[in-house]
């Protein structure tokens, strides 16, 4: 009874975990950005896909467990794409987002940057962003290249400008000390990034408010296409694209701003850069699964506040739409 109540019966391409509690949530998040992932040999991979697609067709051999079975769908899950079947390049699979993005991260949060490094940090960033973004895109209904450049040069834009707009304003705020103004500085990357992340959600998606998502029953089924639901869907997905980047580039500066003045940092200055890089490592592991972990994908809203047409073709009290990530 333990063991089944550990690791419950597997079903295809559905999570393992509860996704209406956030404890679910949060163990289904941590498994998708687990980084032991990424050295998955080619010969596992190609027994996990074996063993689900004899799951598929009735054909499991004898002795297979529900937990190999969730293994294999976690390892296949994290390395192909679900629409296209194809091999998503390590950097930019979501087990790789933490361990090849925490350089980006220690290098927007470096002091003392210079206006060239503050706009390359910043373009890194949002390129890489827009990497993962394309790689892990939904391929059943195909965006238009010219759609992910658009988005691209906005977020690089927005983060950009007000990066070095800040930068510029801090040197000439004349009344800051030196140590309270370099603690300003540390702290610009967040509303750059928060900014950049709020633009790349507006541009990618603003055709769902004039479009609308679905919303389903309870059963599944799709009643229509609901503007107001894509609303609450693209606020809610704004707030933890916000939420994200605020442990990574505030803590960090604050927590590295008492370090530096303990005796041994004071005397081995070479060891701030490492100690940085693992300070950055921890917050970043720690935020990235809590805050995609905030909303459930499958959100829900009652029917009372979505457009008439659609109230009066269910007697459903709540629906669901999918709110993206």
């Amino acid at each position: 009874m333990a063991e089944s109540a550990a690791c419950p019966a597997f079903q295809l391409g559905k999570p393992r975990y509860d996704q209406s509690s956030f404890l679910g949530r949060l163990k289904h998040f941590v498994e998708i950005i687990d980084p032991s992932t990424l050295f998955v040999s080619e010969r596992r991979l190609t027994e996990c896909i074996k063993l689900l697609d004899e799951f598929k067709h009735g054909k499991l051999p004898p002795g297979v467990s529900d937990l190999q079975l969730w293994e294999a769908q976690k390892v296949t899950q994290a390395i192909i794409h679900p629409e296209t079947g194809e091999k998503i390049f390590m950097p930019f699979r979501m087990s790789g987002y933490v361990p090849f993005g925490t350089p980006i991260v220690v290098g927007l949060l470096l002091p003392n940057q210079t206006v060239v490094s503050t706009i390359f940090w910043q373009w890194l960033n949002q390129s890489h962003n827009a990497c993962v973004n394309y790689s892990n895109r939904n391929a059943t209904k195909p965006t238009p290249t010219s759609t992910f450049l658009q988005v691209y040069f906005g977020a690089v834009t927005s983060a950009v400008s007000l990066a070095v707009g800040l930068n510029v304003l801090i040197q000439k705020a004349n009344r800051l000390s030196p140590a309270t103004r370099m603690i300003i500085q540390r702290l610009i990357p967040f509303p750059a990034v928060a900014s950049a992340n709020i633009c790349n959600v507006g541009l990618m998606r603003h055709n769902e408010l004039s479009e609308g998502i679905d919303v389903l029953d309870e059963n599944g089924n799709i009643l229509g296409s609901s503007k107001i639901a894509a609303k609450h869907a693209i606020m809610e997905t704004a707030f933890t694209r916000v939420v994200l980047p605020m442990p990574i580039f505030v803590l960090p500066p604050i927590i590295m701003s008492y370090l530096e003045k303990l005796p041994l940092l004071q005397m081995n200055r070479r060891l701030l850069l490492p100690i940085h890089s693992l300070v950055c490592l921890a917050t970043f592991s720690l935020s990235l699964p809590l805050a995609i972990s905030l909303f459930p994908q499958m959100s829900q809203i009652e029917v009372s506040q979505l457009e008439p047409e659609i109230a009066m073709a269910t007697d459903c009290k709540v629906v669901t739409f999918n709110k993206g990530l």
